[in-house]
């Protein structure tokens, strides 16, 4: 299967590997790809925010700004592929819930033309309950963090 090798390299993972391993679709599929990844611990997601994202419709229309529970929400995702390169190919598709969100701080704004970089850190993981912090940055700044608690869910 193409690009599949990357989700056990400890490199990148592209979106075509991405959306093979967590089941977010666009347009609520909010990390692009992840890179320096070691399964089960920790990796970098990428996402590069566009002016044409649906949310800015609204979330402003005169000063477009990501919403904060959307850059939660990209710290999960990237958290989730790394969660399912840790299980291997059972976990796939698996839906992974969020169980709490605890210190959730957020610096500055995210605009169009950001490029966020999701840097997040498995912290305890007991059966299919996993906890990770995670900083989000744009050019080396730090623009939010969080740890949050999900849990996998087994069939």
């Amino acid at each position: 299967m193409d690009g599949q090798p990357a989700a056990t390299t400890g490199k990148t993972v592209d979106i075509h590997r991405i959306t093979q391993m967590i089941p977010h679709r666009y347009p609520f599929l909010l990390v692009d790809k992840l890179i320096d990844m070691v399964p089960g611990e920790r990796a970098t997601g990428i996402k590069n925010v566009t002016a044409n994202e649906p949310f800015f419709q609204g979330h402003f229309p005169d000063r477009p700004v990501m919403p904060g529970v959307l850059i939660i929400e990209a710290m999960a995702q990237t958290a989730a592929v790394i969660v399912v390169a840790a299980l291997g190919e059972k976990a796939e598709g698996k839906l992974v819930y969020f169980m709490s969100i605890d210190s959730a701080r957020f610096r500055r704004p995210v605009e169009p033309g950001d490029q966020l970089k999701l840097h997040c850190r498995k912290e305890q993981h007991r059966r299919n309950v996993w906890k990770f912090s995670a900083e989000a940055k744009v050019d080396d700044v730090v623009v939010a963090e969080a740890t949050y608690t999900a849990m996998i869910m087994e069939s």
